[in-house]
């Protein structure tokens, strides 16, 4: 995935968010092209997440977690992290071993973010830009939204729940919350093992069903992607955290819901040189890990939301359906 703001031309390219679909969206002198449709109801004051009512009472229901997010120990260990029947990203899979460290039970959520916010004034990049990528539901497309930012993650008009994952923050400002928070974001091996839950070898932070009991397990697109999404999960775009069982190891949504920035400097092959020992990605790069695919991953298009699954994209980058999670050395 690749999404670069510039000051007057603008291009952006979205790719991998969700799947190997590749978007080119050319503006000039800060103005998009052409007004999309998400764009006028945004500045109509018309929420672009087409959220229906049902869905609305039960974000709107849903009780509001504590503060400050519960941390849970992940002990050390080893395990066969990546895969060999995936992407060939994804491979080898190999042995990493871990030192224990903490992690964020849940994403942070909107009320965390604006806790931060309200004790440093700070402004995410999307604020001082001015704009942020969308993914416009009604034409299946992402676009450049004025306005759209943590607050406002559709833009003018659109609206998030305290309990949400935050979303519209970029790796930078994931990583000054983090300072803020005497927290880290987690490498991408910590998060990868974090997310296996403490199953060897599964497809899935669950198993190898995707949909065990017959229903889905995480927040991600049930049906045929961009055209229809049954909401058979129960939502359209960002669920509250905790909406879904967690893993293993007590963790929510390390499935679907929102992508997760990780520490690692993201590199194709990075897997046939990585350190056996705690690895930390490539020294330098272009690009930041993601993690753990988003409610636009669908079985037709994109499938990240299984644990090897691995994204990236430049560390100025917010959109809609990227959030993050937090962790700490013992």
């Amino acid at each position: 995935m690749i999404f670069r703001r510039g000051s007057s031309s603008i291009s952006l390219s979205v790719r991998w968010v969700i799947g190997t679909f590749t978007l080119v969206v050319t503006c000039g002198c800060g103005q998009p092209t052409t007004e999309t449709a998400a764009n006028r109801s945004a500045h109509q004051g018309v929420p672009t997440s087409s959220i229906d009512a049902a869905e609305q009472h039960v974000r709107a229901n849903t009780p509001d977690q504590p503060a400050s997010a519960r941390m849970l120990l992940i002990r050390g260990g080893t395990f066969l992290m990546g895969t060999n029947d995936g992407m060939p990203y994804e491979a080898p899979a190999h042995e990493v071993k871990l030192e224990s460290f903490w992690i964020d039970a849940h994403e942070v959520t909107v009320a965390e973010f604006a806790q931060f916010v309200a004790a440093t004034g700070f402004k995410t990049e999307a604020e001082r830009f001015g704009w942020s990528g969308v993914f416009d539901m009604k034409n299946g497309k992402w676009t450049r939204i004025d306005g759209a930012n943590w607050r406002a993650p559709e833009g003018h008009g659109s609206q998030t729940i305290p309990n949400e994952p935050v979303t519209q923050v970029s790796w930078n400002d994931a990583n000054e919350y983090a300072r803020w928070s005497g927290k880290r974001l987690p490498t991408e091996a910590e998060w990868e093992y974090a997310a296996r839950g403490g199953l060897e070898g599964k497809e899935y932070s669950w198993g190898d069903e995707l949909r065990p009991a017959g229903k889905p397990a995480a927040n991600w697109w049930q049906g045929t992607f961009p055209e229809r999404n049954t909401k058979e999960d129960g939502f359209l775009m960002r669920a509250s955290v905790k909406s879904f069982k967690p893993n293993g190891y007590g963790l929510y949504d390390m499935a679907g819901n929102v992508w997760e920035w990780c520490a690692d400097w993201y590199a194709d092959d990075y897997y046939s040189q990585s350190p056996r020992e705690n690895p930390t990605g490539v020294v330098s790069g272009v690009e930041r890990v993601m993690r753990g695919g988003s409610f636009l991953c669908a079985g037709n298009f994109c499938t990240n939301y299984r644990v090897a699954g691995r994204s990236h994209s430049t560390p100025d980058t917010g959109l809609n359906n990227v959030g993050f999670r937090c962790a700490k050395g013992v």
